[in-house]
């Protein structure tokens, strides 16, 4: 299968975007990070990112705090910071990828792309799929084998219902293998790391997640068959084999971010991306971020709009291809 017009939604690298900053603006009161998820998983991440950086760096005299306000993959934070909470310049609100594909399919009801201020960009991550350790599918082919004989024989859990970027990493495969997607067994979780705790305990066959999420399930004998990158990642994860090299041209690169409320004010924003841009300029946080198998990518401004518009567009016509929207 080829997925051309998906395989290079972003770079690898993007040049650091420090643009034009008011540097008289104060540092905002009561930092905050919202993790649109329960603790653990990507979302979880995504905070802990600015949180630790920010903190190492210096660049926040209070400490950050990161709170989780779960719900629809993002669906509740984006509705709360685009409602209610439109102008608290200290908090900003995790998205990835999985936040873009929810919007383009209309699941955060009467707010689009349009009802927030993108800030900045932090890291890109990949999609993957992965088994317990003692599972008897090996590679791609054998989970494609057991689709095409049986869509039902396999269970697999992922963050998000039908629709979501957990399901679609899923969809993709079996679309490859001359599947309907639809006719998949998948169980929805709201993220964190409930779906591989769903896996240790027997409950799923195989769960869709990501890169960065691997490291902190080792422990749980977890085996990854497939990361749907371009090429294979660098450091530990260079021993997991991409889909691609396996026969299924599949990629599904996640941006991860933050956003914050329409009516946080430009001195405000400002502030946040000049802090952003200075931690990304860190050799230390550059390290930071590889050692937890996050792609630096630092993405600002009008650069970072166009970006999650181009997103939308391109998820919406996935939400088209697989009849998940009109």
């Amino acid at each position: 299968m080829r997925n051309a017009k998906f395989s290079k939604i972003l770079p690898l690298t993007c040049a650091l975007l420090l643009g034009s900053f008011n540097a008289a603006a104060d540092e905002p009161a009561r930092p905050e990070c919202i993790a649109p998820t329960k603790p653990g998983g990507g979302f979880d991440l995504t905070c802990k990112l600015a949180q630790a950086g920010l903190k190492d760096e210096g660049l926040l005299k209070a400490p950050m705090r990161v709170t989780y306000m779960p719900g629809g993959i993002g669906a509740v934070a984006y509705n709360s910071i685009a409602a209610n909470r439109r102008a608290e310049a200290g908090t900003i609100v995790a998205f990835s990828g999985a936040s873009l594909l929810n919007l383009a399919l209309g699941k955060y009801g009467r707010y689009d792309e349009d009802a927030v201020q993108w800030l900045t960009t932090i890291g890109t991550d990949y999609g993957t799929l992965a088994v317990s350790e003692d599972s008897p599918y090996k590679t791609l082919d054998d989970v494609v084998a057991a689709l095409k004989k049986d869509p039902k024989s396999i269970s697999v859990g992922g963050g998000g219902s039908i629709g979501g970027q957990g399901w679609v990493k899923i969809a993709l495969l079996a679309k490859a293998a001359g599947v309907n997607p639809r006719d998949l067994r998948y169980a929805a979780f709201e993220g964190g790391a409930e779906h591989y705790m769903a896996l240790m305990g027997k409950h799923v066959d195989l769960v869709t997640g990501s890169a960065s999420e691997i490291r902190a399930q080792k422990a749980n004998k977890i085996r990854t068959l497939a990361i749907f990158s371009e090429e294979r990642l660098p450091g530990e994860l260079a021993e997991i084999p991409t889909a691609r090299e396996q026969g299924y041209d599949i990629q599904w690169p996640l941006i991860r971010g933050y956003f914050v409320g329409p009516e946080v004010s430009p001195e405000a924003v400002s502030w946040w991306r000049e802090t952003f841009a200075k931690l990304h300029a860190s050799a230390e946080f550059q390290q930071y971020l590889s050692d937890r198998d996050v792609l630096p990518l630092s993405v600002s401004g009008d650069e970072l709009n166009a970006l999650v518009k181009q997103q939308v567009a391109q998820y919406r016509e996935l939400g088209r291809e697989f009849g998940l929207v009109e």
